[in-house]
């Protein structure tokens, strides 16, 4: 069974027994979502997420493409691999780094 996190987002369709899984855990999530791209999953269970974005620069009336890189917690039932484009959420501090965790894998490479 799974739990309703408070946002749509299709439930993972494998099971778990991760208790910082927000579906199958006790996680509870709150505040900003951001989409990206996984560039790394070396870590146990931890992912590190690429967004890009756009910064407007006034002194030269222009945009500016940037990026920031997040690691979040990356549940077994998601199990996102490099390339993937996910959808994260931020929770409550899991680590010194991690304060958001995948809630959704949009598609593969």
């Amino acid at each position: 069974m799974t739990r309703n996190i408070g946002v749509e987002v299709a439930a993972p369709k494998t099971k778990c027994e991760d208790k910082l899984c927000p579906f199958h855990g006790n996680l509870p999530v709150r505040g900003r979502i951001f989409e990206g791209v996984v560039t790394s999953n070396k870590m146990e269970n931890t992912a590190i997420v690429r967004r890009d974005y756009l910064w407007y620069v006034k002194k030269y009336k222009r945009y500016e493409r940037r990026h920031s890189l997040t690691p979040a917690h990356n549940p077994p039932c998601i199990d996102a691999q490099v390339g993937d484009l996910v959808k994260i959420m931020e929770c409550r501090r899991l680590s010194k780094t991690v304060s958001f965790v995948i809630i959704e894998k949009k598609k593969g490479k």
